[in-house]
């Protein structure tokens, strides 16, 4: 089972520690049962030395349980933790365009459904190997009652396990759909939290997704839910009619046949309910187990469909000195594109960018400026052509290395509700500086690290970001259609005040834009057109604005 694997590559070692405890647990259950049946089959009164072995029976039971529990419940913990950690490093280590074309909404599923259904079950575990040690025990003693009844016991319960098994393949293949389905769940509750405005605005386009959309993903995921879970509902029941059947087998067919003796038969019957019990609890807790198992089949299908590069968190990673030069030679890169059943293809692109660059990229939407950026950045891998920073080319060793050298506002960015990746003495100092010159101390303080506030407008949201970007330092800036979302008299501030201050420090800043007032100021103007570069001219002129 992949669930046991997962387990024993976490940790073997604690894993065999809570089977052994486990195994003698059962042993013990299975002692305190023949203690019973051998002073019941007394007709003297029985010995102290019995009580002591009672007792003594019933001490190391619990402590073996306990232990076997604790264990199992440390190790499952660990796993789990483990296991989000190892998904989470993957996710981030992974190409940028891989994560696209996996989808949000299936890593987020991953990352929730999946992991908590993981460890739900194995919570579960503990109380599996206990019950099946218990079983196992009371199975070696009925061996040592009767050979014949152990055989008979022994093929009731393959016969019992290869009828359980049958609908129980078909019940977790209805699950392995009820999981599939809820992918596509994620997907439309995504639509519904960030197409909220839409769908209230179009009556016709909010019935729509709620019937064509919504509801039927919804319905299949319920379906499935009831009939797979119903399935192995009915086979776990199942199990309890094999139990008695195995007593009622004991008592109208082998003792009339093999003529068992009365005080054979007594400790069978004895023992075969004792096992209902054990025997019910692990097959009750076998749906769970199931469920765990698609989700770590889910998660490894997942982790194949990513990069196999791995985070190397114990590398110093230091950028160039000085920025010398950046250059594009013959890039291109390719994609899919669903919506318009299509390839868009970029390049082949040859620019070149040097310290004090202030460059803007321009062009029609579907031009290629985005895909643009998260070329220069690394954040896209070219498909050919080469990446070259102070003429040191980049691969795929030293891409994570060149990407330390950008700052960048995206223009679908995200906004930490921490300082992260900059820690300094005067820190918060250094903050309330930035948050003064975006005009923003009037709406965010600062605390170790941490930002008062992030529920801003739009445009305030992108001066947080860009304060981010400040602190980075880094020798590239880009800003992709960051001033987009602010008031006339800011839009203003950034362009003839806060880009010129960067390139006066020597960074090289690019800037996507749709602000042709403002182009005057730019060193160069590329523009794009269908993924090539229609022109790349530098301005004679800087006219003031």
């Amino acid at each position: 089972m992949n669930l046991i694997r997962f387990l024993l590559t976490s940790s073997w070692i604690s894993l065999t520690l809570a089977i052994v405890a486990g195994l003698i647990s059962g042993g013990c259950n299975a002692g305190i049962i023949a203690l019973i049946n051998q002073v019941l089959g007394q007709n003297n009164t029985f010995t102290s030395a019995i009580a002591w072995s009672f007792a003594s029976l019933c001490l190391l039971q619990f402590l073996m349980n306990l232990s076997a529990e604790a264990l199992l419940i440390r190790n499952s913990q660990d796993a789990v933790c483990k296991l989000r950690l190892y998904l989470s490093k993957r996710i981030l280590a992974s190409p940028l365009r891989q994560i696209e074309v996996t989808g949000i909404p299936r890593l987020l599923a991953s990352l929730t459904d999946d992991i908590q259904a993981i460890s739900d079950s194995i919570l579960r575990i503990p109380f599996f190997c206990v019950n099946l040690a218990t079983l196992i025990g009371c199975i070696i003693y009925l061996g040592t009652l009767s050979w014949t009844a152990l055989a008979w016991t022994l093929g009731f319960l393959t016969l019992g396990i290869i009828s359980y098994q049958i609908p129980t393949n078909q019940g977790i293949m209805l699950l392995e759909d009820a999981r599939d389905s809820q992918d596509r769940l994620l997907s439309h509750f995504r639509a519904i939290t960030e197409g909220i405005k839409e769908l209230k605005l179009n009556r016709d386009r909010n019935l729509a997704f709620i019937n064509e959309e919504l509801q039927p993903t919804v319905t299949a995921c319920r379906d499935n839910q009831i009939t797979g879970l119903t399935i192995l509902s009915a086979a776990a029941t199942w199990g309890d009619l094999l139990a008695f059947s195995l007593i009622g087998l004991a008592l109208f067919v082998l003792a009339p046949l093999q003529q068992i003796n009365n005080l054979v038969l007594a400790s069978f019957v004895l023992t075969g309910i004792y096992l209902v019990g054990p025997l019910a609890n692990c097959v009750e807790i076998l749906p769970s187990l199931a469920t765990a198992s698609i989700a770590l089949k889910k998660i490894e299908n997942l982790g194949l469909s990513l990069s196999k590069s791995e985070l190397k968190s114990s590398v110093v990673i230091k950028p160039v000195d000085s920025l010398r030069s950046l250059e594009l030679r013959g890039v291109t890169h390719a994609y899919y594109r669903e919506q318009e059943s299509s390839y868009f293809t970029l390049g082949a692109i040859n620019l070149t960018f040097k310290p004090r660059d202030l460059v803007f990229i321009v062009g029609g939407n579907g031009s290629g400026k985005s895909t643009l950026v998260k070329l220069l950045t690394g954040l896209y891998i070219p498909e050919s052509g080469e990446i070259r920073l102070n003429n040191q080319v980049i691969t795929n060793e030293n891409r994570e290395w060149y990407r330390q050298h950008f700052s960048v506002v995206f223009s679908d960015f995200y906004l930490f509700d921490r300082i992260l990746g900059f820690s300094s003495p005067d820190q918060d100092r250094r903050i309330q500086d930035y948050l003064v010159k975006l005009q923003l101390d009037h709406k965010v303080e600062i605390n170790d690290g941490k930002l008062s506030t992030t529920a801003l407008s739009q445009g305030q949201r992108k001066r947080l970001a860009l304060l981010a970007a400040y602190l980075e330092d880094r020798p590239i800036y880009i800003f992709d259609e960051w001033a987009s979302d602010q008031d006339p008299t800011f839009k203003d501030v950034f362009y003839t005040q806060l880009l010129p201050e960067l390139q006066s420090q020597g960074k090289t800043v690019i800037v996507v834009s749709h602000d042709d007032h403002y182009f005057p100021l730019a060193e160069r103007i590329i523009k794009l057109a269908d993924g090539q570069v229609e022109s790349n001219q530098r301005v004679a002129i800087k006219d003031a604005v």
